[in-house]
């Protein structure tokens, strides 16, 4: 896997979902005004700390970011705090439910 192009990608990904131009995300994270370009474009790379800040300013951990086949990381997330909080009856029964969904 090329996981430089991947990063890159995977952040323009993100960030296009997210709606934000290379510029506005680059201030957000109190980086220059070229930083998320030069990411994007393959000049640089981010350092462990900034990739870590990058997760954290799209809401996500690295596994999700990693994860490019995952739903929505925000809407995941959610649904597996509600998941938690259910009984192991109610986990089948859900488990179930979608089990008939893709059978359908």
């Amino acid at each position: 896997m090329d996981y430089k192009a991947y990063i890159r990608d995977r952040i323009t990904e993100l960030r296009m979902k997210r709606g934000v131009s290379e510029y506005q995300m680059s201030l957000e994270l109190g980086q220059n005004k070229n930083y998320i370009q030069g990411i994007s474009s393959g000049k640089a790379l981010p350092s462990m700390t900034q990739f870590l800040n990058i997760c954290d300013y799209f809401e996500i951990t690295p596994m999700q970011f990693f994860d490019a086949e995952s739903l929505n990381p925000q809407l995941s997330r959610k649904v597996l705090e509600e998941v938690k909080r259910l009984n192991d009856d109610d986990v089948l029964l859900l488990l179930n439910l979608i089990k008939r969904f893709h059978n359908n």
